[in-house]
């Protein structure tokens, strides 16, 4: 077992998740600290300003290298926080380009400096061997929910609402599956930034108070995104066009719509077979608006990954240690049912000198 520590920092750009874990990359055996470190508020925004310029971006770009520094720096503090040695650092980085149509992905941070600031090797650049390869490059956590649902009864769906949702489909025999459902918390933190000054919408107050236009949802799910076949991906930006539809909507209502937007896309989701249970990680399950949408449009239990004893807000942390772990013994990071390789594909590279 590798003593590891995960770090993630998802397309809601709130901030840096990091957890440390003993992991041989195929099992679990001891969870130990996990944290959050929030970005600062002039981060979060220089980031997000980044997202709407990446595609013609250049990586020499003074803006990009500035960020990018001051990203590396919040992770490294997050990896001293952890306070526990580690044998390998998993380094997800910020995407900010996700395009796999164009065999395109770009996730920022200097994992080089993550190295010699830790003193350990780093295993980073985690989704470019599965795009290279034809692959959407997303999403990565299937392997890792795999091992942790291995005595839960199946079929089974581990649904993480980030930015962007995606769902990971266990069969009952052993089968998995995945793709992006669609929006996460993306639209409608911007929706409730834009009209409140907030950067989320706590607990889904907000779109609770309001009234669902149905008839926007609907058009939005004719969308040609919701008629493809899974495996698929999405990048954060990719519904930025359902914000322009909301225009004169009042606030209450737009949170409203786009809550459910979120829970009516996961219910489209064309998996192998229907779910028996439905358990959610990531932000969103804290948003009950979100939550209760879910639990209409599914029909089955929808209930927090802590019923089964899992920390939903280390989980994607923990999954890229356990990543980093088969990244160092050349596993594969992906399988063709829940990325579109055509066969499992390892991925990643380590950086830095390790004394093991």
């Amino acid at each position: 077992m590798l003593r590891v520590i995960g770090l993630m920092s998802g397309t809601s750009l709130d901030g840096v998740d990091a957890a440390w874990l003993e992991t041989d990359g195929e099992t679990v055996g001891a969870f130990g600290p996990s944290l959050t470190l929030p970005y600062d508020p002039a981060l979060r925004a220089d980031l997000r300003r980044i997202l709407d310029r990446a595609p013609g971006l250049r990586a020499d770009d003074a803006d990009l290298l500035d960020a990018t520094r001051r990203l590396t720096e919040a992770h490294i503090e997050a990896v001293r926080r952890i306070g526990r040695p580690a044998d390998l650092i998993g380094f997800h980085g910020q995407t900010i380009l996700h395009d796999p149509a164009r065999r395109r992905t770009w996730q920022i941070g200097d994992a080089r400096a993550l190295a010699t600031a830790a003193g350990a090797p780093v295993a980073y650049a985690f989704r470019e061997a599965d795009v290279a390869a034809g692959g959407e490059g997303a999403p990565l956590v299937p392997l890792f929910h795999g091992a942790l649902a291995r005595d839960l009864p199946k079929p089974l769906a581990v649904l993480n609402i980030g930015g962007v949702a995606n769902v990971t489909f266990i069969g009952a025999d052993g089968t998995i599956a995945a793709c992006d459902t669609g929006p996460g918390n993306a639209l409608l933190d911007d929706w409730v930034m834009q009209h409140t000054g907030q950067s989320f919408d706590a607990g889904g107050a907000l779109a609770r108070s309001g009234q669902v236009r149905e008839g926007l949802i609907a058009r939005w799910l004719a969308g040609p995104y919701f008629a493809r076949p899974i495996p698929k991906s999405l990048d954060r930006l990719a519904f930025q066009g359902v914000i322009a539809d909301l225009a004169g909507v009042p606030a209450a209502d737009g949170a409203a719509t786009l809550a459910a937007f979120t829970a009516r896309a996961v219910a489209a989701c064309p998996l192998p077979e229907r779910p028996k249970r439905w358990l959610v990680t990531g932000g969103g399950r804290h948003n009950i608006a979100i939550m209760d949408a879910l639990a209409a449009s599914l029909g089955v239990p929808v209930e927090p990954v802590e019923t089964v004893g899992w920390d939903g807000d280390a989980l994607e942390a923990q999954c890229f240690g356990f990543l980093a772990a088969r990244v160092r013994r050349g596993l594969p990071l992906s399988l063709p049912l829940t990325t579109g390789v055509p066969r499992p594909l390892p991925g990643g590279t380590v950086i830095g000198h390790s004394s093991m």
